[in-house]
């Protein structure tokens, strides 16, 4: 069911009862662009860490907007055995422009070239879209709104404002007291924008909105003020409809939070930071701020994309590149539990994905994020209950089942494969780095060098020195694939990443002997003050590794204490904690 402007008050009420009595609601976003045209290392890249990858999304994020909520409200079915109704909804949105606030945003023309392959109607977006605001944006226009310090902008644009009074006045001229006057074709919020410019302007006239569209009355100035002094139509009520209205989506968004029902999406994280910028707050410079925001507003999350790619090769299902194919593959013969799974039906008014199917509209997507998750869940808990007989499905069950999957977002292209929105991040299980060592190539760049890999697979590169760059994939066959090619290239050659042996920050490395409590090393060093260094070295690679690259962790074992001399500050000592069983008998004394 499509809702814009016009419909969407009208369905609010129903929309919060819905969400009220649901098990949980399925989410799909479609916007008017992706990412930023970004070069060098303003791109995201398998080097960032996740609060690296953060902050550069968050620039695309701010400069782009929602063009199409969907949402998929799942209910069981009381008395019915593992039934579940879903309740879909398309909201076309669109900034509020009222008083002060008039957002400017970006289109991407790979985006809307996207889209409209998909028959997405650009006119509801831009002529019937539902306001929304910020809370801080909320706090400005609510300011403005009951002070009376407001001014005309977009909404319907001060040239047709101008038309509507000019249309008024001259209406007036010629009216008797009590004769009337209707605008059609104003609904919504734009129609309180109308009848504020016209009772400022006009001192007697009196204005209503009716079913036909605002209605204009000539009024004497005695019955003006007794209207507006009247209890069912005091400036100050009048205003907060205002506000209300030019709130719009903003409203139910609340009401979804007040809900706290899990929150389904599939490579939700664009969606998620979407949501923060545009209905809740900015989004904060610290990653770990909006890591808490978004966990405080929505306690489960539930990523398909995630939970799918973590089971599918146990299941030995064929691989599938988006959510239409995951949703086909789980309702074919394939999925053992097809016929014993949760049967999904749609609610009256949204048999529209009945029979048709409508990739990347966006209540369609939220469709099938609900019904994935209903599917994947069952095949898990028939899993658990493989050994002995299987309780009645229900949701609470499905959910327990989900559990490790809980607040696990899928991250694109970064350091780690996903964000945990309820605790410390995972560390990386991404390939190792590779080193790439240039030879009688000068003037090599990174771009010369991605280039040259591309058509055998693809890496992210990132210069190390001169002649060194180092090389990251997020597919372990390409890291085997290149090691083999070009280990013994004459030109290019590839190894395995070090920090200790590569990094241009290690000049030396020392072996800390560890005396006994008689003795003394030949650098006067005793236990005490050998021990303390050891544990400053410990310290400072818990302090280096949040600089590493993600996979250095995975190359460090069987510890060794070492330190290194900085050549500019002969006197100072910097302490690490590395080495490898390979490479301990290289780690000498200079």
């Amino acid at each position: 069911m499509d809702l814009g402007a016009e419909e969407f008050e009208q369905n609010l009420p129903l929309l919060q009862e819905l969400v009220q009595d649901a098990d949980f609601v399925g989410l799909d976003i479609e916007f008017t662009g992706l990412r930023s045209s970004l070069s060098g290392p303003q791109q995201i890249s398998l080097f960032d860490l996740p609060s690296e990858w953060y902050l550069k999304t968050r620039q695309s994020v701010q400069q782009f907007t929602i063009c199409q909520i969907g949402l998929s409200v799942f209910s069981s079915i009381e008395g019915e055995f593992n039934k579940y109704v879903a309740h879909s909804y398309n909201f076309f949105l669109f900034p509020t422009t009222f008083g002060i606030l008039d957002s400017e945003f970006s289109f991407q023309a790979s985006s809307v070239q996207f889209l409209n392959q998909y028959g997405f109607n650009y006119n509801k977006f831009l002529k019937n879209g539902i306001p929304y605001m910020n809370e801080e944006q909320e706090k400005k226009i609510k300011h403005n709104i009951l002070t009376g310090n407001w001014r005309v902008r977009s909404s319907l644009d001060k040239d047709q404002i101008k038309v509507v009074i000019d249309e008024v006045t001259r209406w007036l001229d010629l009216a008797e007291e009590g004769d009337r006057i209707t605008l059609p074709g104003i609904a919504g919020f734009q129609a309180f924008e109308v009848q504020l410019v016209l009772r400022q302007a006009l001192p007697n006239i009196w204005t209503m909105l009716k079913d036909q569209g605002v209605v204009v009355k000539k009024v004497s100035r005695q019955h003006r003020w007794y209207l507006e002094n009247a209890s069912c139509d005091r400036a100050s009520c009048w205003k907060e409809q205002i506000l209300l209205s030019a709130r719009g989506f903003s409203v139910f968004f609340q009401m979804l939070v007040k809900a706290q029902k899990p929150l389904v999406g599939h490579n939700m994280m664009m969606d998620l930071l979407h949501l923060h910028e545009k209905f809740f707050r900015p989004l904060p410079e610290s990653y770990d701020q909006f890591k808490q925001n978004i966990h405080d507003l929505f306690p489960v999350l539930i990523d398909t994309k995630n939970v799918t790619k973590d089971i599918w090769k146990e299941l030995h299902f064929p691989w599938v590149c988006n959510l239409s194919e995951v949703y086909k593959v789980l309702s074919s013969n394939l999925n053992p539990t097809k016929n014993s799974g949760p049967v999904i039906v749609h609610a009256s008014k949204c048999e529209k994905y009945a029979q048709n199917k409508c990739p990347h509209e966006a209540a369609y997507d939220a469709f099938l994020c609900g019904s994935v998750l209903l599917k994947v869940a069952h095949l898990l808990l028939q899993r658990v209950h493989s050994s002995g007989p299987m309780p009645e499905p229900s949701f609470p069950q499905y959910l327990n089942v989900l559990a490790p999957y809980v607040n696990q977002v899928n991250l694109i292209r970064a350091g780690v494969p996903k964000i945990n929105f309820s605790g410390p991040d995972y560390p990386s299980v991404r390939p190792p780095i590779l080193i790439l060592t240039v030879r009688r190539w000068p003037g090599a760049s990174e771009q010369q060098v991605y280039r040259e890999f591309q058509n055998l697979c693809k890496f992210d590169v990132r210069r190390l020195t001169r002649s060194q760059f180092l090389l990251l994939t997020n597919k372990f066959k390409d890291a085997r694939s290149i090691l083999k090619e070009y280990r013994c290239h004459p030109t290019l050659q590839v190894s395995l990443y070090r920090y200790w042996r590569h990094s241009p920050n290690i000049n030396c490395v020392y072996v800390i002997h560890r005396p006994t409590s008689d003795e003394k090393t030949d650098t006067g060093v005793t236990q005490t003050e050998s021990s303390r260094a050891s544990d400053h070295s410990r310290q400072s690679l818990n302090d280096c590794s949040r600089h590493l690259t993600p996979s250095e962790p995975q190359d460090v074992h069987d510890l060794v204490d070492v330190t290194t001399r900085d050549n500019q500050d002969p006197e100072a000592l910097t302490h690490f904690v590395f080495g490898t069983r390979a490479s301990r008998g290289m780690i000498s004394r200079h």
